[in-house]
């Protein structure tokens, strides 16, 4: 098959991109490179630089004809969101708009979505299911919900077929080590405690000591990113299959506290990773965690590589493969 990965060169992209090439599948990548790395982008890909914002770059792009698109390329920071809504309005929808309007120009069938648990918000019930209430607390999540309706319209309006991958977070690297470009400025609380290991940060904020679990703080479910990788191909498969529209969530199904991350990144870095209590984020729920079940059900996809050992001492080799760089 000939698969076109929108926002390709980023961390979850050049996953993606990779179990497409493993299998034998053309594999084209459109990214601008404001967050993705040329690096990440894969010898036998093919590499076309360009912005979703340009609506003449990705129809020209989409003209060569494929068979399915994954979009990859939107902003993903929650809080930076809530502080530059403009700046994810652009990107994220009108963006994505344009992605969409040109998949439907060129006849582009099926379509994937790398969409977030964020468009659920405050969660009213644990694990989070796909029937759960769609009520975003911050704007990132607001512009992937809006996203994941136009695709609704499009479908029923266009001869498109989609797939939305609701993500939990994303964590982890390459277990065999192919993959070793770091995200440029992370935000995520993994990347800040890798950093903070490397002694690149003096400390970890952790916010909020208070919370209603066992060890007080907030607890996350974590999904390697090798897991989300292989998501999308069974997600291709499905549409080829011609099954029509599918929602699903990915997540580990398990619940890791951020004091099981900074411990296990202890243990495995050999650093002590000083870390200071702070007040709560405004939004931040006490626990997320999700409900995968309609993901095995459809896709028969599970979380394989996602514990909690695996997704930090993944990411700790990436880190020291670049501690030269990052040190400089």
């Amino acid at each position: 098959m000939k698969i076109l990965l929108v926002g390709g060169a980023g961390y979850i992209g050049s996953h993606v991109a990779l179990q497409f090439l493993e299998r034998g599948d053309q594999v084209g990548i459109f990214d601008n490179l404001s967050s993705g790395l040329k690096s990440n982008v894969d010898q036998h890909a093919d590499f076309f630089e360009g912005d979703i914002l340009n609506y003449e770059q990705i129809a020209a792009v989409l003209e060569e004809g494929w068979d399915a698109v994954i979009h990859l390329a939107a902003f993903k920071a929650a809080g930076e969101s809530m502080i530059a809504p403009e700046k994810y309005s652009h990107n994220n929808i009108s963006g994505s708009l344009n992605l969409i309007a040109a998949c439907s120009k060129a006849k582009v069938k099926n379509f994937i979505l790398s969409s977030t648990a964020a468009v659920y918000g405050e969660p009213e019930y644990l694990p989070v299911d796909e029937h759960h209430p769609t009520r975003p607390t911050n704007y990132y999540g607001y512009t992937k919900l809006a996203i994941e309706e136009n695709l609704e319209w499009y479908s029923q309006l266009r001869d498109l077929s989609y797939v939305s991958l609701r993500y939990f977070n994303a964590a982890g690297y390459d277990n065999e080590g192919r993959m070793l470009g770091l995200e440029s400025n992370p935000a995520n609380l993994i990347p800040v405690v890798m950093e903070v290991a490397m002694g690149i940060r003096p400390n970890l904020l952790i916010f909020g000591s208070d919370w209603d679990t066992p060890d007080k703080t907030a607890i996350r479910d974590y999904v390697h990113v090798t897991d989300l990788a292989t998501a999308h191909v069974l997600a291709v498969d499905y549409l080829m299959e011609g099954k029509g529209n599918l929602i699903v969530n990915l997540g580990s199904e398990n619940g890791i506290s951020v004091q099981q991350i900074v411990d296990t990144a202890r243990e495995i870095t050999g650093h002590p990773i000083p870390a200071e209590y702070v007040e709560r984020r405004k939004g931040d729920p006490a626990k997320l965690i999700a409900s995968s079940k309609e993901a095995r059900k459809t896709l028969g996809w599970k979380a394989v590589h996602s514990s909690v050992e695996n997704i930090i001492a993944s990411t700790w080799r990436v880190y020291l493969a670049n501690q030269k760089r990052l040190e400089s």
